[in-house]
């Protein structure tokens, strides 16, 4: 059986590896992979070129529940072990991504990083010289983004969902406080200022936004990803790090977050939006005491488990408006998956990494409330995120990519976080001019430090 080991925040020593987080398409095909396909590279390439006895556990650590429970229902390590019976698969299970982050920076400055490891693209400036290159396989070759996200021009992780965020939200409510569902950027600040006057009256505890600003991670539909939808550009961040004042007039970042501060001053949040963390948050949105909620797939995942009714739940995209009436959608690729080079198991460590994307993740993918990151895997829509489809915008698809060294020796130099700049927003006497020029001469003073002028 599958082990699995709880992680604790600042456990360094226990044994942790990657989060997988695919279905397969079952034992017959992963031995039939592993017997016809040799020649054509395909997960029986790596399988051939190691002894199917091979005594071995291979290690990774996941933030992901919803992909926890789908190991066990799809029975990741059983699959694995038609392949190699003597394989063990050892998981160990996050609370969240910072506190997966933390422990592996931590575990890679010590030589104890597992055989695989999940990276999101802001990982990959920290980690990138710990992982194998992915090039050469046939799930890179079958990955619809990972050949568009590289580190160096190698590619050091697949990932295996497309994410993107969508604006989730109670029909009824909407129908309730007269609010259509709104098509440009003005039109959702004037329907959540409606929303928060209408029930707000009668609820004090009533959010037209659901967001758990205590947590601090659940505004970066706004600060994280609102520069890139304002300009275009999913490459934004590195952008950033050549100029030296990047949040100057007529700069999308200034544009972005004065809009984003515009809305937040309408008390969209509730009367205590630092109060209240995700959890809390979530549960005034079950209990229809909250009109709308800003998530991506793994929010619907938990909204889908809750039990509640979901007759009248419903989506459209965060309308990141431009003149043509179209809307700029942030995607992006997470959880990539890679091989680390401190791994004493490599060569098995990439041959699972084939077999999970060619052979397990065509199930595993079709119980996710994500899209498909795999040519070979294709998905239906989730019926809940379809629904943003049917409002009939034209939209412009931005393939975020998070910002790379440059970008990373700047931040870590000036200590920018856009998200604690989100939460500042909410508190009294904030002063955002005043933000804006501090920003800019920290990041100025960072540039010409670290010689970039």
């Amino acid at each position: 059986m599958m082990k699995k080991v709880l992680a604790l925040a600042l456990c360094v020593c226990m044994a942790a590896m990657l989060l997988a987080g695919c279905g397969g398409a079952g034992s017959s095909s992963a031995a039939a992979s592993a017997s016809g396909s040799a020649a054509a590279g395909t997960s029986a390439s790596a399988a051939g070129a190691l002894d199917p006895n091979i005594k071995a556990t291979l290690t990774f650590a996941t933030w992901d529940n919803e992909a926890m429970d789908l190991y066990d229902e799809l029975d990741l390590e059983g699959r694995f072990q038609e392949l190699y019976p003597n394989v063990n698969i050892e998981i160990e299970e996050f609370k969240d991504d910072d506190e997966y982050f933390n422990q592996m920076k931590i575990r890679a400055s010590a030589g104890e990083l597992p055989d695989l490891m999940y990276l999101q693209t802001r990982f990959f400036p920290v980690f990138k010289d710990y992982m194998v290159d992915l090039s050469d396989t046939k799930a890179a070759a079958n990955n619809l983004l990972a050949e568009d996200v590289k580190a160096d021009g190698r590619i050091i992780g697949i990932p295996e969902k497309l994410a993107g965020d969508y604006v989730y939200y109670w029909a009824d409510v909407f129908e309730g406080a007269d609010v259509s569902v709104p098509h440009t950027w003005e039109e959702f600040v004037t329907a959540c200022e409606t929303l928060q006057n209408h029930y707000g009256a009668s609820d004090p505890d009533f959010m037209a936004i659901a967001m758990g600003a205590k947590d601090s991670w659940p505004v970066y539909p706004f600060m994280e990803n609102s520069p890139a939808s304002v300009s275009g550009n999913g490459l934004y961040w590195d952008y950033m790090a050549t100029v030296d004042e990047p949040f100057a007039e007529g700069e999308p970042i200034r544009e972005a977050y004065t809009m984003v501060y515009d809305l937040f001053q309408k008390g969209v949040l509730g009367a205590d939006p630092l109060g209240l963390g995700y959890d809390q948050a979530l549960s005034l949105f079950l209990n229809k005491q909250a009109g709308l909620m800003i998530d991506n797939s793994m929010g619907l995942a938990k909204i889908k488990a809750s039990g509640v009714d979901l007759t009248e739940l419903k989506s459209f995209y965060l309308p990141y408006s431009k003149e043509d009436g179209s809307i700029n959608r942030v995607i992006l690729g997470d959880f990539y998956m890679g091989v680390t080079n401190t791994s004493e198991n490599q060569e098995l460590a990439k041959a699972f990494l084939e077999f999970y994307f060619n052979d397990f993740y065509p199930d595993y993918v079709q119980k996710l409330s994500c899209e498909s990151t795999m040519s070979t895997a294709p998905k239906e829509k989730d019926h809940f995120m379809a629904y943003a489809d049917e409002e009939g915008e034209t939209i412009n698809l931005v393939n975020y990519v998070g910002g790379g060294d440059d970008y990373t020796a700047i931040v870590n130099e000036c200590k920018f976080d856009y998200n604690k700049v989100g939460t500042s927003m909410l508190t009294d006497g904030f002063d955002l001019e005043a933000t804006f020029a501090q920003l800019n001469a920290d990041w100025s003073a960072a540039r010409e430090k670290l010689g970039m002028k």
